[in-house]
C-alpha cells in the first residue's frame, strides 16, 4: 500500500486568497493511501521545502503530491527536494492549485472544491508511480546559430570565445540583419555599420566560427547533444574560395540600374550580380538567378535543333568575361550539407509591418510616404541620396516632415494587439536627424503614448523635443491625401480636444511596427518547437527561462522572441552563449526519463505511432520475425502523441500512463 504525503501551498495569497487551503488539506487525510497531510506559506522556501524532507523521513513517505502552482514554475525544485529525502525524484504529483483554480475560479467554494478534486486525483495518480531513471546522453560540443543579424553574432562570438564550434546559418548573401539598414542608433546617435562592421569582421576572421551564408536550414533531427541538421547551401555562382572581392564584375552588368536592391528598401537599384552593401561578409557577390540574363537562356546543349541549323548561344555572362580570377561559375549547384551538433541558437530576427495595410494613410501609393526603414536608408551617406533628405516625388527638400507612431502596432483591427517597443524610439531619433540636416523644416511627431523604457530613453525623447523642436502631438492621423503637389493630412489632438489638418506636408514617416518573420513558423515545424499567436518564438517561461524554447538544446535570442531593441538583443544572445556553455561543460547529459516505451507483445505493428512522432523517434524493428516499434529513448521528447495514436495500447508514456490517468479519474469519482 502506498504511503502518500500531501502538501498544500498557500503561495502567499495567489492561493489562499481563493481556496481554503486548511480545509483542502483536512480533506486530504482521508484519502485512501494519504498518512500525511499538511499546508505551508511558501512551499518552494527553504522552509518550506524543509518541512517537506523532514515529513517524508519521518512517516516512511514514498509518495508525494504537492498542491501549488504551475509544475512549469517549480517541478525540478520539488524533485530535488523529495530526492534529498531518499526518494525516487518521479514519485511526485503536482497539482496545479494557482493556474488552474485559484487565478481563474471567482467562487472561494467553487474554488476549493475543485482544489479537493485536482488533489485526489494527483493522489490517485501518484499512487501507481513508478521510479525512473534518468538516461545518460553524450554531448556534441558544436553549436549551430541560425540567424546572422546582431544577435546571432554576438552569440556565436560568446560560445566561440569558450573554445567551442560554431557553424553560423544566415539565408541572406551577408550576415548583419536589420542592423545593417539603420544610420544611427538610439540613444546614444551612434554609427550602426561603426558598432556593427566589426563585429561581423570578427565572426568572419574567428577560428571556432564557420559561415554559411546565402543558405538555410532545410531538417533538423536528434535530440539534446546530438541534433543531426541538413543545411542548403545555395548557388551564389561565384566561387567564395576564389573570388577576392574586387567587385569589377558588379560594373559590367548590364542589369546594374533595373533591379530593386532589397538592402535599400527597394529605393535604389543594383544589378544581376551583386553584393548586398558595401561592408558586406563575406564580400562576395552572389548572382540572382531570377533576373540573370545568362542563366534564364536556355543551355545550348539542352536544346534540340534541325540538321542544319546552329545552336543558340547563351546571352550575356559579361560577368564570367571580365573576372580575371574565374570565380564566376554558372554550373554551381545547391549543396546540402549534414552536420552534427550538440545545441541550436535560433536568432532569426523580425520582419516590418505593411503600411499598404493603411488607406488611409495612401496605401502604399503615395511616394512622399515613406517607412521609418526608408527613412534610414535615405539618411545614410551610403543609401540611394547619399544622406540627403529629400521628397522621393520630385527630390526636393521637405519643409515640413511629420513622423507617425503605432503604424503595424498596438491596433488590434490590423492584428497586431501588442506594442513593438522600438518604434517611439526611433521616431525620436528620426527627428533628431531631420532637424540635424534641415535646420529650417517643421517637425511633427503624431504619437497614441510614449513608451521609452530604457537606460537614457526617456531623456532621449525629452531631448528631441526640448533641444531640437520635435513638435509631439498626441493624436491618432486619420487620413492622409495628394492635393496640388503637396499632402493633407487629418488628425486629433486629444490633449485640446481639436481636430488638426495639415495642407501643406512634405514627407510623412510612418513607424512601422516588428512582426514575426513570415518563415518563422514554418522554421519552428523543421527544428520542433512552437510559436505564439503573433509567429514569435516561445519560450519555456517569460521569467525564468526566457531564452530557452520547449525543446531541450534549443535556444533562442533577439527580436525572434518578440519587439526589442538591439541592448536587449544582445543581452538575449549572451544568455543564450552562457546556456549553451552550461550544456557543452558536461561530456555526458542525464535525459529525462519520462519518455515513451512500447510494449512488444501488444505492438500489432501498424505503423500509427511511427507516422505520428513529431520527432522520428519511434522505427519499426524485427525480431525473430516478428515486427515491432521500438523508442529512441535519447530523441523522444514525451509528448505522447503515439499513446494516443496507439489502438492496442501498446505506446504508453512513463509517468503518464493509461492506468496513471485512469486512476486519477476515478479518484475524482469515488472519493
Amino acid at each position: 500500500m502506498a504511503r502518500v504525503g500531501v502538501f498544500i501551498c498557500h503561495c502567499g495569497a495567489n492561493i489562499a486568497g481563493k481556496v481554503d487551503v486548511e480545509a483542502v488539506s483536512e480533506a486530504a487525510i482521508n484519502i485512501p493511501g494519504v498518512v500525511y497531510s499538511s499546508h505551508q506559506k511558501y512551499s518552494c522556501s527553504e522552509a518550506g521545502q524543509k518541512v517537506i524532507i523532514d515529513a517524508i523521513k519521518e512517516n516512511r513517505l514514498d509518495r508525494v503530491v504537492i498542491g501549488s502552482c504551475s509544475p512549469k514554475m517549480h517541478e525540478n525544485t520539488f524533485r530535488k527536494t523529495v530526492q534529498q529525502a531518499g526518494l525516487n525524484s518521479y514519485m511526485l504529483e503536482i497539482a496545479n492549485l494557482r493556474e488552474h483554480v485559484s487565478w481563474v475560479t471567482a467562487d472561494k467554494d467553487e474554488a476549493t472544491k475543485k482544489a479537493m478534486d485536482l488533489v485526489k486525483a494527483a493522489v490517485g495518480k501518484v499512487s501507481f508511480a513508478k521510479p525512473l531513471t534518468p538516461g545518460q546522453v553524450p554531448v556534441e560540443k558544436r553549436a549551430l546559430v541560425i540567424g546572422g543579424g546582431i544577435a546571432g553574432i554576438q552569440a556565436a562570438l560568446d560560445i566561440a570565445d569558450m573554445g567551442y564550434e560554431v557553424v553560423m546559418v544566415e539565408r541572406e548573401p551577408s550576415i548583419g540583419g536589420r542592423m545593417a539598414q539603420l544610420d544611427k542608433t538610439f540613444p546614444t546617435l551612434d554609427c550602426s555599420a561603426c558598432i556593427l562592421s566589426p563585429r561581423m569582421v570578427d565572426v568572419a576572421q574567428h577560428p571556432n566560427i564557420r559561415l554559411l551564408t546565402y543558405s538555410e536550414v532545410e531538417n533538423v533531427n536528434g535530440y539534446v547533444g546530438n541534433f543531426n541538421v541538413i543545411i542548403r547551401k545555395k548557388a551564389r555562382f561565384v566561387d567564395e574560395r576564389i573570388c577576392t572581392g574586387c567587385l569589377e564584375c558588379m560594373g559590367k552588368c548590364p542589369l546594374k540600374k533595373k533591379i530593386p536592391n532589397e538592402f535599400e528598401n527597394g529605393r535604389a537599384p543594383r544589378g544581376a550580380i551583386y553584393v548586398p552593401f558595401a561592408q558586406a561578409v563575406p564580400k562576395v557577390p552572389v548572382i540572382d538567378k531570377e533576373y540573370c540574363r545568362y542563366l534564364l537562356s536556355p543551355d545550348p546543349d539542352k536544346v534540340e535543333v534541325k540538321e542544319g541549323e546552329k545552336k543558340p548561344k547563351r546571352k550575356c555572362g559579361v560577368c564570367a568575361k571580365v573576372c580575371t580570377q574565374g570565380a564566376v561559375d554558372f554550373n554551381q549547384q545547391d549543396e546540402l550539407i549534414s552536420e552534427k551538433f550538440g545545441a541550436i541558437v535560433l536568432a532569426t530576427g523580425f520582419n516590418l509591418f505593411d503600411h499598404s495595410k493603411y488607406g488611409e494613410y495612401g496605401a502604399g501609393k503615395i511616394p512622399d510616404v515613406i517607412t521609418a526603414l526608408d527613412f534610414e536608408r535615405i539618411v545614410n551617406s551610403s543609401g540611394p541620396t547619399e544622406g540627403k533628405i529629400v521628397r522621393p516625388s520630385n527630390g526636393e527638400k521637405p519643409k515640413r516632415v511629420v513622423f507617425i507612431q503605432c503604424v503595424g502596432s498596438r491596433d488590434e483591427a490590423k492584428g497586431v494587439p501588442y506594442c513593438s517597443r522600438i518604434c517611439c524610439m526611433y521616431t525620436a531619433k528620426q527627428a533628431i536627424l531631420v532637424r540635424e540636416k534641415l535646420p529650417d523644416a517643421e517637425i511633427y511627431v503624431f504619437y497614441m503614448d510614449i513608451r521609452a523604457a530604457g537606460k537614457g530613453y526617456e531623456e532621449f525623447v525629452l531631448r528631441a523635443q526640448r533641444e531640437y523642436g520635435a513638435n509631439y502631438v498626441r493624436g491618432r492621423v486619420s487620413r492622409i491625401y495628394e492635393s496640388n503637389g503637396h499632402m493633407v493630412l487629418k488628425a486629433a489632438d486629444t490633449l485640446v480636444g481639436m481636430p488638426v489638418e495639415m495642407d501643406d506636408v512634405d514627407l510623412v514617416v510612418l513607424a512601422t511596427g516588428s512582426i514575426a518573420r513570415e518563415d518563422s513558423v514554418e522554421l519552428a515545424n523543421t527544428i520542433g518547437i512552437t510559436t505564439d499567436n503573433h509567429g514569435f518564438i516561445s519560450e519555456v517561461h517569460p521569467k525564468l527561462r526566457p531564452v530557452e524554447v520547449p525543446r531541450e538544446g534549443v535556444f533562442a535570442c533577439g527580436a525572434c522572441l518578440s519587439p526589442r531593441d538591439i541592448p536587449d538583443a544582445v543581452a538575449t544572445a549572451g544568455a543564450v552563449a552562457a546556456k549553451v556553455g552550461v550544456l557543452f561543460s558536461n561530456d555526458i547529459l542525464m535525459s529525462d526519463p519520462m519518455v515513451a516505451e512500447i510494449d512488444p507483445l501488444k505492438c500489432a505493428a501498424c505503423g500509427a505511432c511511427v507516422s505520428v512522432c513529431p520527432y522520428s523517434a519511434i522505427t519499426m524493428e524485427e525480431f525473430r520475425g516478428k515486427k515491432f516499434a521500438k523508442v529512441n529513448e535519447a530523441m523522444c521528447q514525451g509528448c505522447g502523441t503515439c499513446s494516443a495514436a496507439c489502438r492496442p495500447g501498446a505506446a504508453q508514456l512513463k509517468g503518464q500512463t493509461d492506468e496513471q490517468i485512469l486512476r486519477s479519474i476515478e479518484a475524482v469519482l469515488q472519493w
